[in-house]
């Protein structure tokens, strides 16, 4: 599977929501589709599955809020 659509999956798990599959632009925190517990599920998530490390530090809403812009970021860390 494309990383891109493992990332997405990921996402759609954790937000409890097909919506991220049929739209990767939505903005998941607009949406209330991933909060602030959210986001730390997926980081854990991300790096329990893909071995990618994301600091805290380097996560900001207005670059990681929809499923395209998460996999973009992530395959820039991998």
């Amino acid at each position: 599977m494309e990383f891109k659509n493992e990332v997405i999956e990921l996402l759609a798990e954790i937000c409890q929501e097909d919506e991220v599959k049929a739209n990767p632009d939505i903005d998941l925190f607009e949406a209330g589709l991933l909060d602030s517990f959210g986001t730390v599920e997926m980081l854990v998530e991300v790096e329990s599955r893909f071995g990618i490390s994301v600091p805290i530090s380097e996560f900001d809403r207005d670059v990681w809020n929809t499923p395209n812009h998460i996999a973009e970021q992530l395959a820039k860390l991998k």
